[in-house]
């Protein structure tokens, strides 16, 4: 009996995921474990596996189109099988992309319907050459990113996936000797000399534009940071930190640590143990009642091409600076690459925003949802200051806090940058 793969719920915010890229057609056979799509939630793009052996019978939603949560993804049964009455259970749904046809129709599974073509592009799609675009050639979306970032021709690229799918392993194993024979071939001393020179670009005054559609994740960031900012009454504290023994203490830290231990590790790790010690920081607004999680979940907001994407070290409060450096090192990578899981964005209690990489001084943060609180990192900057009447140079961090007013006070919220305060200038005391 024909089985429905229904788009699954990728993230708790997801209310429908974009295909990002079919990797099989109708009629190819398809094995439970096989990747069908790339789909693109509001946080990352996702693989998605049928867990079911068959044939491929219908895909209902081409690439770079929508399908709410639970809808049909695609059908996979026995080759010729009749999967309308399935169809029909659903409402009748939206005419599909492809479909197969009676099993006597022999190459049915490359036919793109009327009721279809009649909005489709002049020509219909076909599997592109590796002269095509890179959006039309079979790659992973970690294997078109990687080619991105390295400026590798990806088309030039060779692939060892799953019919001739282009992953990781081929980009970094790729070297400009294996395109040797699609170089172009080098420019002349005659021609050199006889070519022209490139004119000056001509600049009319006109005015224009550029529309860029909305991805997921900037349509959710946007819903989900507007609900945030005009819903809970925010207000923001202001601390600055002497750094000094800090700087001091990371260093001492990192001739012994296995992995490097950053800044921002110190700070997580900080903010996790002055949790433990003002629980109402740690806390949630659930509308008719306040939630104070036993649980210290960290998350640190992450910038991604599409927006921003909070990876979360869950149990900080537990975990040694080495531990949290690795960890949070891990899900940086994954959420910069994509390939960071639902369990892993998920379930934050406490957010750090960290721009001071970027040479920000200071600035204030939006409350990431269910958190009511949210810490704005800055630059650490050598500043001159007064102590005991002498002008001295001290290395100074300023943070601010933005509190949720309906779950913390002013009080509540300055303690707890206190008790972070003594942490970050006495980091020997999370030591111990």
């Amino acid at each position: 009996m024909a089985e429905v793969i229904r788009m699954p719920l990728l993230s708790d915010t997801m209310k429908e995921g974009v295909i990002a890229e079919w990797h099989k057609k109708v009629g190819d056979t398809i094995k439970a474990d096989d990747i069908i799509a790339d789909v693109e939630t509001d946080k990352a793009t996702m693989e998605v596996m049928p867990y079911v052996d068959g044939t491929l019978l219908y895909i209902g939603v081409e690439k770079g189109k929508g399908v709410p949560i639970n809808g049909i993804m695609a059908i996979i049964g026995k080759p010729g099988e009749n999967f309308q009455a399935l169809l029909d259970a659903e409402g009748g749904g939206a005419a599909p992309i492809a479909a197969a046809a009676p099993a006597e129709t022999e190459k049915a599974d490359t036919t793109v319907p009327a009721a279809v073509a009649t909005d489709a592009a002049p020509a219909p799609e076909v599997q592109a050459s590796a002269e095509g675009s890179d959006d039309r050639i079979k790659a992973s979306p970690l294997a078109k990113k990687l080619a991105e970032e390295k400026g590798v021709n990806i088309g030039a690229v060779k692939g060892s996936g799953d019919n001739g799918r282009i992953i990781k392993r081929d980009i970094d194993s790729f070297t400009p000797a294996t395109a040797a024979t699609t170089a172009t071939p080098p420019v002349t001393a005659a021609a050199t000399k006889t070519a022209a020179p490139t004119p000056a670009p001509v600049y009319t005054g006109s005015e224009g534009h550029t529309d860029t559609p909305l991805s997921q994740m900037r349509r959710i960031i946007a819903q989900r940071l507007a609900e945030s900012k005009f819903s809970a009454p925010h207000f923001y504290l202001r601390m600055t930190i002497t750094m000094d023994n800090a700087m001091e203490a990371r260093k001492a830290i990192n001739l012994v640590s296995p992995e490097k231990v950053s800044f921002n590790d110190l700070i997580i790790k900080a903010c996790a143990m002055a949790l433990r010690k003002h629980p109402a920081v740690n806390s949630s607004w659930m509308g008719d009642f306040i939630r104070q999680n036993h649980h210290i979940h960290i998350g640190t907001a992450v910038a991604v091409d599409e927006g921003l994407i909070v990876p979360v070290v869950k149990f900080a409060d537990q975990k040694s600076l080495s531990e949290i450096a690795v960890e949070a090192g891990t899900l940086i990578d994954k959420a910069r690459t994509k390939k960071i899981q639902p369990q892993e964005f998920t379930g934050n209690t406490f957010t750090i925003s960290n721009l001071g990489m970027m040479d920000i001084d200071e600035f204030t943060a939006i409350i990431n949802p269910p958190d009511s609180c949210i810490l704005a990192v800055g630059k650490i900057a050598p500043t001159p200051v007064v102590e005991n009447g002498q002008v001295v140079v001290r290395h100074l961090l300023k943070l601010t806090l933005s509190c949720d007013h309906r779950v913390v006070d002013g009080a509540v919220g300055s303690r707890f940058l206190q008790t972070l305060k003594t942490y970050l200038e006495n980091p020997v005391t999370m030591l111990v």
